[in-house]
């Protein structure tokens, strides 16, 4: 293997971010990216996969570096442009020195040849299955897996070439574009029709077996399950078709070219709303202590979340609260309507414990940073029920009438986008024909949770539960 980077790293090699109040260090200015072109060969959990990381650009600054977050990987070579590039980490930053500085406006394409590890990553990247290996890369590690642009913000469109054993199914965003087979081993093409943020990349490999169903309007829904439970959970996940008819209901057309579950036999924690291709642990379908209901609710959850997070993303990670509450409320809302668990008992629950909420975790759009060591710990109770809280008083001040024209619009106007809490605040004024910062400011950044507009007799605990 070659060098990694030279002996001295010269001074203009410096990590660098986009200011992410939460996350200083992520994101990469002076360029934006159109596309990712990644190959991978899979040798084993055990072992590092060989990638091949195709970036295609434009630059928005002059850049005599590039700066690539990029960690947990060895790095062979870089090229800019088909020329040989200068490399160096720093931090978990790669600093890229092309041959010639680029100027504003110029298109480069960045090629890395590099490992990516599945083994002891920092709170994400790669998930190690039982049989294979998945993503998940909220909120901060896809640069685990292969250098990017780390950021919601910078949302690129991506084709992945898998190579496996032939045994093993490969399953990833979007549509398959392509199989071929040479020797013991198969490569899987999947490439993407809308941008995806690199936090929701996802590629499985595994001893899967591919459920195919139809959707509203001709939708294709694939679901990926290990092998061995085809007949155990193909019933259970067809419920998807109709939760998507259900939120097409609610928020207009599903945004995106495919969608379905991939139910992983590993134990992350969490469930993850991976664009096109949301990741399940195994036992939330397979433990009997999991009311039904209360499976159905999550899956709409992630669902949800394929417009609120997926299509629309936020521009900064204290706006992730956009992304929360509403998976949350439209979980809520199909749990009763569906379960008969009311969503005012909810909400009534919710602002009892919003005060400790906010003193625990910040305010929904100013959320507190990360416990040390534990960067997914920004997702806290005050982002979930707390945030879904901000949009019951948002429609018990304006109306439902008013409130579900401003659902609709905002997963138009922000298609394939990022936006911002100020973004939010504006359209909701545009769509009640009203200013209402004034009303949104302190459900949004105040320390106390106001009163409930309708509810005076609502109440928050005194002390923390």
């Amino acid at each position: 293997m070659a060098a990694l980077v030279a002996a001295a790293t010269p001074s203009s090699e410096t990590q660098r971010g986009i200011g992410d109040r939460l996350f200083p260090a992520l994101g990469n200015p002076g360029y934006d990216v159109a596309a990712y072109d990644i190959a991978f060969d899979y040798h084993g959990n055990d072992r590092p996969l060989d990638a091949v990381t195709t970036i295609d650009a434009r630059a928005t600054d002059r850049l005599s570096t590039v700066n690539l977050d990029f960690s947990h990987g060895a790095v062979r070579s870089v090229d800019v442009d088909g020329s040989p590039a200068r490399f160096a980490f720093v931090g978990e930053d790669l600093v890229v020195t092309p041959a010639q500085p680029v100027r504003p406006g110029e298109h480069l394409r960045i090629t890395v040849r590099h490992t990516s590890d599945p083994r002891g990553g920092a709170g994400g990247g790669w998930v190690r299955t039982r049989d294979g290996l998945a993503m998940a890369n909220q909120a901060d590690v896809a640069h685990q897996v292969f250098p990017c642009d780390d950021h919601p913000s910078d949302k690129a469109l991506f084709t992945f070439h898998v190579t496996a054993p032939k045994a093993l199914t490969v399953v990833a965003n979007g549509l398959p574009a392509g199989r071929t087979s040479r020797g013991a081993a198969t490569t899987w093409t999947y490439t993407s029709a809308h941008p995806i943020a690199t936090e929701l990349t996802q590629v499985s490999i595994g001893r899967s077996a591919v459920l195919h169903r139809t959707g509203p309007h001709g939708l294709p829904v694939r679901d990926v399950v290990p092998a061995a439970d085809r007949d155990r959970l193909g019933k259970r996940l067809a419920r998807t078709t109709e939760q998507l008819a259900w939120l097409e209901g609610k928020v207009g057309r599903y945004p995106f070219e495919t969608y379905g579950l991939l139910i992983a036999d590993a134990t992350t924690g969490f469930e993850l709303e991976t664009q096109t291709l949301s990741l399940f642990e195994r036992r939330l379908f397979t433990d009997a202590a999991y009311p039904a209901w209360y499976v159905d609710s999550l899956m709409v959850h992630e669902l949800a979340h394929q417009w609120f997070g997926d299509s629309v993303s936020p521009r900064r990670w204290s706006d992730v609260w956009l992304n929360e509450s509403h998976a949350t409320w439209y979980e809520a809302l199909y749990a009763q309507e569906k379960a008969k668990k009311p969503l005012t008992e909810r909400m009534r629950a919710a602002y009892a414990k919003s005060d400790a909420w906010r003193a625990a975790g910040g305010p929904p759009a100013a959320p507190k940073a990360a416990d040390p060591g534990k960067k997914i710990s920004i997702f806290r109770p005050v982002v979930y029920d707390g945030s879904a809280l901000v949009l019951y008083a948002l429609r018990e001040e304006i109306g439902a009438p008013a409130f579900a024209r401003l659902e609709r619009a905002w997963v138009v106007l922000h298609r394939d986008s990022d936006a911002s809490t100020a973004d939010f605040t504006d359209l909701a004024s545009q769509v009640a024909g009203r200013d209402l910062s004034g009303f949104l400011h302190p459900w949004l950044y105040g320390p106390k949770t106001p009163p409930m507009p309708g509810h005076p007799d609502w109440k928050t605990a005194r002390k923390p539960a």
